[in-house]
């Protein structure tokens, strides 16, 4: 009998692509009491939304094309819908504002390690869960901190690397309330979980794929669901 019971992941349905995914996989889109369509990627907004799983470039097509608003208006029944045709891009910002801004709650909870002494120490001690690198950072310098961690991880000769981020050391530094924050480290499993979550879903609207090594995020069990839900979650 296994030590815990398996946690249940909802499931959630892309309306454009008919495919069932994990709800933290998907992004979904949020209707207003005006009939504004809206990008709800952390899935807090109330009320009425549909879910979507595909590429920024699927998407603007699907719209082009009147795909999505097909796709809406049964979703939605005949409800009014206003889509706006930057959708994409909104929806991209949402996602790297998302990161970001976890980024920082992570760092106010005490997981993150920053500065290079730091992490390298924190990754040769092997406490080290997630190594992410600025996307202007130095080869380098990243590279000493990765040989670092695969010391800490006895893991010599595995390759294994640190995450190049979506994010600039000026939109790192932002995020962190810090000066030149070129490198970072997740020294707890469950903030690198969050964190990963997040990061491989921009990645994955973008159509791009992380440089490197994220730690995944482990679904047991999932439970399917319309592609419509009503209350945000």
């Amino acid at each position: 009998m296994p030590e815990r019971a398996a946690r249940a992941v909802p499931e959630r349905k892309c309306i454009l692509t008919g495919q069932h995914d994990d709800r933290d996989a998907l992004i979904r889109l949020a209707l207003s009491p005006d009939g504004d369509v809206l990008p709800d990627v952390l899935a807090r907004a109330p009320g009425r939304g549909a879910w979507i799983g595909v590429t920024r470039v699927e998407l603007d097509q699907a719209i082009a094309k009147g795909k999505l608003k097909g796709a809406l208006a049964r979703a939605f029944k005949g409800t009014p819908l206003n889509i706006p045709v930057d959708l994409g891009d909104r929806i991209e910002t949402a996602l790297r504002r998302a990161l970001a801004d976890r980024l920082g709650i992570e760092l106010r909870s005490g997981m993150i390690v920053l500065g290079t002494e730091k992490i390298a120490a924190a990754a040769r001690a092997g406490v080290v869960t997630f190594l992410g690198h600025a996307s202007d950072a130095g080869g380098d310098g990243a590279g000493k901190l990765a040989q670092a961690w695969r010391v800490g991880e006895q893991a010599e000769g595995s390759g294994r690397k640190g995450v190049i981020l979506p994010l600039d050391r000026a939109a790192l530094s932002v995020a962190l309330g810090r000066d030149n924050v070129v490198h970072l480290a997740l020294t707890d499993a469950a903030a690198a979980a969050r964190v990963t979550g997040l990061l491989g879903r921009l990645m994955h609207f973008t159509g791009c794929r992380p440089t490197g090594e994220a730690t995944a995020v482990v679904t047991d069990t999932a439970v399917a669901n319309d592609e419509i839900d009503t209350k945000g979650e």
